[in-house]
């Protein structure tokens, strides 16, 4: 059992040699930016206005704040482990093998399947852009073919989706279709990673600029439409809630639209490898990108509930032109400015995201945990060319027979596991020497602070919504009892964790960053659950099949 937990030993020369360091720390900002500034904000922001109304700010804060805090237990991995393999490496130096490989099987859903749901939302917008030119690609090579067959099924308005049904081309007794345009994105993005960072990096950087300085321009534009009756608590004209139209409970169920637009920054740490000076650079670099994306993030969300009622935001893929089309704002250059710069959004967070997944994979691979094919390095490239064409094939093919909806909830419960374990990572660190240049962690007591805190806050809470407290343990309620149990779960842990911060004298940043983690998972649904746990499964099959009696630590 004790082999299960082997912890691998790192130092600062345990890197590779054959990746190419030249990412400097505004590099490793504008990727982050262009992680994070992308289909978060350009389609799945507007799922979660329509499920939490203007109060889903309050959820970017949480969001922001648990990813603050657990930014600051990466880069404290990142100053000490500088090599590729994200949270998969810091893992395996904290908890031993059983749990990277659990980690680093996560973060090959998170990374994978993001970048499906990524590429249906490009395509989306893509197709968008060209009907507003004059151009129209026909209905059935522009979905997958489950969204089309569940839209007949549940009688959808979806007028694109149904006409894609009905016109599709039969071959045999199957309909035939495909997302040609996420099929392509997909295909070009492979290839651009295939040749190099350096290059991904340049084409990068400029995208950024573009996508940055349009999007200060919808804030700027959008506020001199804003009605801030949008904002009230409760709406003059109705008389009903408007800020959290469905309580705090609707709020927290919007946690996957809004953390997916977080899960960028994680696709930092994997390259290590290629940044200059990691420990000093990536953390940095890492902070920096994180605040300016919270910031902007907020501001768009302002703007949106601002300029148009919640309740219209039911189904749109495309928030931020929709709120300058004809029945809104009616700002039609505006519209086709935000269509055109959506595609250059999200092909950045395409970019970054298909760098992050073979670098994974070749972490893993370096450790003997996934076959040695994955450590294959391009000669001319220096790049892992191998598992850069797996990735861009596990990513093609779900685009085939996937939804967008699935494949959201399903990446962000494996990334907020993952956060999850990385700041409970940093608290069996030891400590170490502190090194001129370096990133460090500050260390603050959380033996009193956190359980005063929590329970402080928890009594706080009580006093403000007992009717809360009252109907907790009542978890068959239809609408708010999975939520309850979630809370009376993260309450008990939260707890447990008081109790040992006591004991242990346990760091309070990386405290504050699990607990705030640990709150996110209470969005969560039964379902999101159960998939998770489907794919963990799967995952241990992998490793004791194969992983377990390959490992490096076993042979030696």
């Amino acid at each position: 059992m004790s082999q299960l937990f082997r912890r691998k030993v790192y130092s600062d020369t345990d890197t590779s040699t054959g990746l190419l360091r030249v990412l400097g720390v505004w590099d490793i900002v504008f990727f982050g930016i262009a992680a994070i500034i992308g289909a978060g904000s350009f389609s799945s922001l507007g799922e979660a206005v329509f499920r939490g109304g203007p109060g889903v700010i309050l959820l970017y804060l949480i969001c922001g704040f648990a990813c603050g805090f657990t930014a600051l237990c990466y880069a404290e991995f990142a100053s000490r482990i500088p090599t590729a393999g994200s949270a998969y490496t810091y893992a395996y130096a904290s908890f031993g093998e059983l749990i990277a490989w659990i980690i680093g099987w996560a973060l090959i859903m998170e990374y994978s399947f993001g970048n499906i749901y990524v590429a249906f939302s490009w395509s989306d917008y893509f197709t968008s852009f060209l009907g507003r030119i004059g151009m129209h690609i026909p209905d059935y090579l522009t979905c997958s073919y489950t969204e089309a067959s569940k839209a007949i099924r549940n009688g959808s308005e979806n007028k694109e989706l149904i006409n894609a049904w009905n016109t599709a081309p039969l071959i045999g007794s199957l309909k035939f279709i495909v997302d040609v345009p996420a099929l392509v994105i997909n295909g070009l993005i492979t290839w651009l990673c295939y040749v190099g960072v350096k290059e991904s990096k340049n084409f990068n950087n400029s995208l950024v600029i573009l996508k940055l300085g349009v999007i200060i321009l919808v804030i700027l534009v959008g506020f001199a439409y804003v009605n801030i009756d949008n904002w009230t608590p409760i709406s003059p004209a109705t008389g009903t809630p408007s800020f959290m139209p469905n309580g705090f409970t609707g709020v927290m169920s919007a946690v996957s639209g809004v953390f997916f637009a977080y899960i960028g920054f994680d696709a930092l740490s994997v390259l290590s490898e290629e940044t200059k000076d990691p420990q000093k650079t990536l953390p940095k670099g890492m902070i920096i990108s994180l605040v300016l994306c919270t910031v902007i993030y907020i501001a768009l969300t302002l703007v949106l509930t601002g300029m148009v009622d919640y309740r219209k935001f039911d189904g749109v893929g495309d928030p931020l032109s929709f709120i300058f089309e004809k029945t809104n704002a009616n700002v039609a250059w505006m519209e086709l400015v935000v269509s055109f710069v959506a595609i250059v959004a999200i092909t950045t967070v395409l970019l970054v995201f298909q760098m992050g997944q073979p670098r994974i994979w070749y972490a893993m691979s370096r450790d003997g945990l996934m076959p040695q094919k994955f450590l294959k390095i391009h000669p001319k490239y220096k790049t892992p060319s191998f598992a850069t064409i797996v990735t861009g094939v596990v990513v093609g093919i779900p685009i085939l027979f996937t939804d967008k909806t699935f494949i959201l909830d399903f990446t962000s419960i494996g990334t907020i596991f993952a956060f999850v374990l990385v700041c409970a990572g940093v608290l069996t660190l030891p400590a170490k020497e502190k090194i001129k240049g370096r990133f460090h962690l500050p260390y603050i007591n959380g033996k009193i602070i956190f359980p005063v805190i929590f329970i402080g806050g928890l009594i706080a809470f009580y006093y403000w919504q007992p009717e809360f407290f009252q109907t907790l343990m009542n978890w068959s309620d239809p609408k708010d009892g999975e939520f309850r149990a979630s809370i009376f779960f993260f309450i008990l842990i939260n707890l447990i964790l008081c109790g040992v911060a006591f004991i242990k004298n346990l760091s309070l940043i990386p405290l504050i960053g699990l607990s705030s983690c640990l709150y996110l998972l209470t969005g969560m649904s039964h379902e999101n659950w159960f998939w998770f746990g489907m794919w963990f499964i799967i995952g241990l099959v992998i490793y004791f099949g194969y992983g377990y009696k390959n490992s490096k630590l076993n042979k030696a």
